[in-house]
């Protein structure tokens, strides 16, 4: 093993899905077995999703971590709670942290309503993730070498990481893996997105990708702010391929065959260990 491979020691996942908290699919699947193959590969591993409403708490053994909650985050001029909860699959080892809020994450269903309409606020709710899962991760002083992001509700990440956090020394040598799916490309968010994104050193050029706030701007947005990208689905928008592709950072391109063997985990371990 060379030093640039000893060089990944901690990974934190940033999931919007992960089985068996929620039903499976692709995304759900890997973010169930990913970080327990990463961990076996010894390296630290921490996995942080929403703690959406369709949890059943008692049947997942959910409780909340009272060192790690009573944070508020302010989004619109509002504070709200932040509350940390975890859960362990006891099979692989290791422990789920669940970021939560009465406001956005108690409704019974995940991203859409009854009528199968994209939530109006999942703007902040993907605002109020991303900095729920980075001031966690500052409080638990764990420094990751790599932060994987899945999922669209993960792509305001990137961007807080790298203007806002960037100076922090928990995150001071953080790397950003962005894993690309299908999910939400033709989907459209408020369009007061981007005001509401802005803190710290954010500017509005910083957003520019974002003027038209859909789920294909937000791809760029995230990918514009991240050190490699991953193709997570076989079927992904031209434009943020190309966007993509323009960037000149390393990516790795989907293999249905490694996802369905489970090769796709020595992989990606060795996308992080050769990340520069």
């Amino acid at each position: 093993m060379t030093c640039m491979e000893n060089s990944v020691k901690r990974v934190l996942f940033v999931n919007s899905e992960i089985y068996p908290y929620l039903p499976e699919s692709e995304i759900a699947n890997i973010g169930r077995f990913l970080p327990q193959g990463i961990q076996e590969r010894k390296k630290e591993i921490r996995s942080f999703m929403p703690r959406y409403g369709c949890i059943n708490e008692r049947k997942n053994q959910l409780h909340e971590v009272i060192r790690l909650s009573g944070m508020n985050i302010i989004i619109n001029d509002v504070d709200r709670p932040l509350v940390i909860k975890v859960a362990s699959i006891s099979s692989a080892r290791m422990q789920v942290y669940f970021i939560d809020n009465d406001d956005y994450f108690h409704r019974k269903s995940v991203f859409r309503d009854e009528d199968g309409q994209f939530f109006g606020d999942n703007a902040e709710r993907a605002i109020f993730f991303a900095r729920g899962v980075l001031e966690t991760v500052k409080k638990l002083r764990w420094a990751p070498d790599i932060i994987h992001c899945q999922g669209w509700i993960s792509h305001i990440l990137p961007v807080y990481l790298k203007k806002v956090y960037k100076d922090d020394p928990i995150f001071a040598s953080s790397k950003v893996v962005l894993s690309l799916y299908d999910d939400i490309a033709d989907e459209g968010f408020s369009e007061d997105f981007k005001e509401k994104i802005l803190m710290g050193g954010i500017t509005e050029a910083d957003l520019k990708d974002m003027e038209k706030p859909d789920g294909i701007n937000l791809a760029k947005l995230a990918a514009g702010y991240s050190d490699g990208i991953i193709y997570g689905s076989a079927e992904i928008s031209s434009e943020v391929r190309e966007y993509c592709g323009k960037l000149g950072i390393p990516s790795l391109e989907y293999d249905s065959e490694a996802i369905k063997d489970g090769s796709y985990i020595e992989n990606y371990n060795n996308f992080y260990d050769n990340l520069k």
